[in-house]
């Protein structure tokens, strides 16, 4: 076949064929290009899944009639017109196929209407053959119809899917429409019954309601607000707390410049957020707006332009990973968990606890202390009976008790105060509001690894030599691995040297790790080096043996503690980042209010 120039109505059906998958497709372009006319209401009607009907209606600038074949035409826009508009564009929709590639697989009427006209005209095309403009009654904006879609293309149309599966795609495309311009209303019906619809917010409060509708109710009430800016960037939005995972990532929205995308970087960058908080094999859920000058961001990298290519991509990852871990890393136990939750400021890391906590005219000291950190190496034996006892009347008498002319009484602390151990794994304590039920094994761990992650970048953590070495025995291959990773194992506290075949004598040890099984330790440890491959960088494979190190020092199930030793881990928990969740993402506390208490025993009925 000699080479030959293909006719005007087989480009557009190839274009079609890149741009227009399904319905929701069309629905896409339509809508996006109601955004870029400016509407601030758009209303979207489909048909049978969209395949019989789509109908897209705003109230934006709309266009005048002499425009109405140009918009039917191949590559025609009004939105770029040189090489410097396309290098930081600003609108959704710019190529000019869009209209013409829709029209070659369907029967399109649009109508519209300008300001500078006193009447609307109208255009249809039947699979790519355009009529004569005529006038027709037509309020301000423009009115798309598409019916038919893939009449003339059999072969796509046997992939179209039923009707409600279609529409379901038509509504979440519409719901990434929507979270990407919160000032604008759209409203979505289906065979002539209103689905749902939403009204423009005008402020953060009236943005969470949109939020509720369009996610859910249970996102917005487990979702902290964060808002920062730096270098030029900007970014702002809701992340789910970590205990809100899910199963699939059916709730994670970036909407960059005001384009809803699903970009790679942005959403690793959000995940290595979640990093230490995270339960495995969960995803996030997450609203966020990220806002730069559209010169560092290329939006012509994708035929639908669902993604995009960042100029300085290494920049806009470590902006949203920090924004995200700084957010997250305030989720500790406070009195605002039990009302709505605040916006998160990032302010930057919060001051040094005090070593004593002052409530109802008693101080408690919470550990003891080393270098203003808590020292865990020695938690007390457990009291005999009689010392449980006095130590459950003090705390009793903190609490609710203050004799006359004593000093004023201090706030309960967010966690109150241990009131007995359950099954030797729970704490349970009286707080202002009610009760907590605290893992302590969980927040113990949380403490433990908050703790240690600190010191690494300044010479590793706290270590101590032992006066008489201890000799691990391990396969050949373990040992292959221990000394090719020697150093990292040093940095986190461990210094060892070989003294036979398959032999380590360990001489020294992290503090916090006490007198617990030393060999268990570095064949964990090494197992997390090694199975985090090349896909790990250094300090991630830092932190994931850093985890283990607490997970093995921290208090286990079915160790009985004195008060004191679980008040100060209550303390220790209220000054700890991310102390809301262990090291693989379980919450570490629940809480019951006074009032939840009332209504599981009917009182007040």
């Amino acid at each position: 076949m000699s080479i030959h120039v293909l006719p005007a109505h087989l480009v557009n059906q190839i274009a079609a064929g890149e741009v227009i998958e399904r319905p929701a497709s069309v629905v896409k372009e339509l809508v996006e290009n109601a955004l870029d006319a400016g509407a601030s209401l758009i209303e979207v009607a489909a048909e049978q899944g969209g395949v019989a009907l789509l109908r897209v209606r705003d109230d934006g600038g709309g266009m005048a009639a002499v425009d109405l074949p140009l918009a039917m035409s191949q590559h025609a826009t009004s939105k770029i017109a040189s090489m410097d508009d396309l290098e930081q564009v600003a609108s959704l929709g710019f190529r000019g196929e869009a209209l013409p590639s829709i029209a070659s697989v369907a029967r399109v009427c649009v109508s519209s209407r300008c300001a500078a006209e006193s009447h609307g005209a109208q255009i249809e095309v039947d699979g790519g053959q355009a009529q004569a403009v005529k006038p027709v009654a037509h309020p301000l904006g423009t009115s798309v119809e598409v019916r038919d879609l893939f009449f003339n293309v059999p072969a796509r149309r046997k992939f179209v899917r039923s009707a409600a599966t279609e529409f379901q795609h038509i509504a979440r495309m519409l719901v990434r429409l929507a979270l990407s311009r919160p000032s604008i209303g759209f409203q979505l019906s289906h065979n002539g019954r209103k689905s749902w619809a939403v009204e423009g917010a005008t402020d953060r409060r009236s943005e969470e309601r949109r939020l509720a509708s369009l996610v859910c109710a249970e996102f917005v009430a487990a979702s902290l607000y964060v808002e920062h800016q730096t270098l030029g960037l900007s970014v702002r939005g809701w992340v789910g707390l970590p205990t809100y995972s899910r199963a699939q990532p059916d709730e994670q929205y970036v909407i960059v410049n005001g384009r809803a995308v699903r970009d790679r970087l942005l959403a690793n960058a959000i995940r290595a957020g979640y990093r230490d908080v995270l339960f495995h094999g969960r995803h996030p859920a997450y609203v966020l707006y990220l806002d730069l000058d559209p010169a560092r961001v290329d939006v012509n990298a994708h035929p639908q332009k669902l993604e995009v290519r960042f100029r300085d991509g290494r920049t806009v990852h470590d902006m949203i990973r920090r924004t995200v871990e700084t957010v997250l890393a305030d989720t500790r136990p406070s009195h605002a968990a039990f009302g709505p939750i605040a916006a998160v400021a990032l302010t930057g890391a919060d001051p040094s606890p005090p070593s004593g906590q002052t409530s109802r005219g008693f101080v408690f000291q919470s550990a003891e202390t080393v270098g203003g950190r808590m020292d865990w190496r020695d938690l007390p034996t457990v009291q005999s009976t009689a010392g449980h006892a006095r130590g459950a009347s003090a705390g009793a008498q903190g609490m609710h008790a203050v004799a006359e002319g004593s000093v004023e009484p201090a706030p309960v602390p967010p966690l109150g105060y241990a009131l007995a151990q359950v099954h030797g794994i729970y704490i349970l304590s009286e707080t202002a509001e009610g009760l907590a039920l605290v893992d302590m094994h969980a927040a113990h761990e949380r403490v433990l690894y908050e703790q240690l992650k600190q010191p690494l970048a300044t010479g590793g953590p706290a270590r101590q030599v032992l006066l008489v070495p201890q000799v691990i025995e391990m396969s050949a291959a373990e040992l292959d691995l221990a000394l090719e990773q020697s150093d990292a194992l040093a940095a986190l506290g461990i210094v060892f040297d070989q003294v036979g075949p398959g032999r380590l004598a360990v001489r020294e040890m992290p503090v916090a790790f006490g007198s617990r099984d030393l060999g268990g330790l570095v064949r964990d440890a090494l197992l997390e080096w090694a199975e985090g491959g090349d896909d790990l960088s250094v300090s991630d494979r830092h932190d994931r043996m850093l985890a283990t190190v607490a997970c093995h020092a921290a208090v286990r199930a079915h160790r009985r503690l004195s008060l004191a030793e679980m008040n100060a881990l209550l303390r220790a928990m209220e000054h700890t980042d991310r102390a809301d969740q262990c090291n693989h993402g379980r919450p570490t506390w629940v809480r019951l209010s006074l009032a939840e208490l009332d209504r599981l025993f009917l009182r007040g009925r």
